[in-house]
């Protein structure tokens, strides 16, 4: 069991890197957007090293882990094949087949970013960036409450969260609309 230890220690890192570079990628797009928006020479210089650090980000980090967390989990199933009679394991994977969803999307958003089509908005691409928060937390839940039926209590919970989690960031775009975020643009 020692080898079955290992294996899972490489899937749980390989997870975390996988889910550092979805985090950080839609912030990359966020700030490649409103880049898009600055006057020259400022927005070409902006969006040159947005795409250099997206490209790197991408290819270097977030595919390679989330291949990487795949081959593990795969290893994993095969030495421990009773894992695939429990529920929350299904559950979970639709989690999974649902964060290479997001990935593809993600993926899509990258190609276009580097081909400079904007089409998304900072503050819709602030809403997709919280799609693999609520995933995360519905993932961890899972394996973690697995043998309870409180999991099923945790899953409803998470959904309530995402809806939160929403309503906030709607709430700071108001805010932000609202207030002058200008240093220079003083009121005192």
């Amino acid at each position: 069991m020692l080898t079955y230890s290992y294996i899972k220690a490489l899937h749980i890192i390989f997870v975390v890197t996988w889910f550092a570079g979805l985090f950080y990628i839609v912030r990359l797009f966020i700030y490649h957007v409103e880049a898009a928006q600055k006057v020259q020479p400022a927005r070409g210089i902006l969006e040159t090293q947005y795409k250099i650090m997206s490209k790197r980000l991408w290819y270097i980090i977030t595919w390679p882990s989330a291949i990487l967390a795949t081959i593990f989990a795969v290893w994993l199933l095969f030495l421990n094949p009773s894992l695939l009679s429990n529920s929350w394991m299904w559950v979970k994977l639709s989690f999974v087949f649902v964060l290479f969803l997001y990935q593809f999307g993600c993926q899509q958003i990258y190609r276009q970013l580097q081909n400079d089509v904007v089409k998304y908005s900072a503050a819709q691409l602030r809403l997709w960036n919280e799609v693999a928060t609520v995933i995360l937390f519905a993932v961890v839940f899972i394996v973690e409450l697995q043998n309870d039926m409180n999991w099923i209590w945790g899953v409803a919970g998470l959904l309530c969260f995402g809806v939160v989690l929403m309503v906030l960031v709607k709430l700071y775009k108001k805010l932000r609309q609202r207030k002058s975020w200008d240093p220079s643009d003083s009121k005192n």
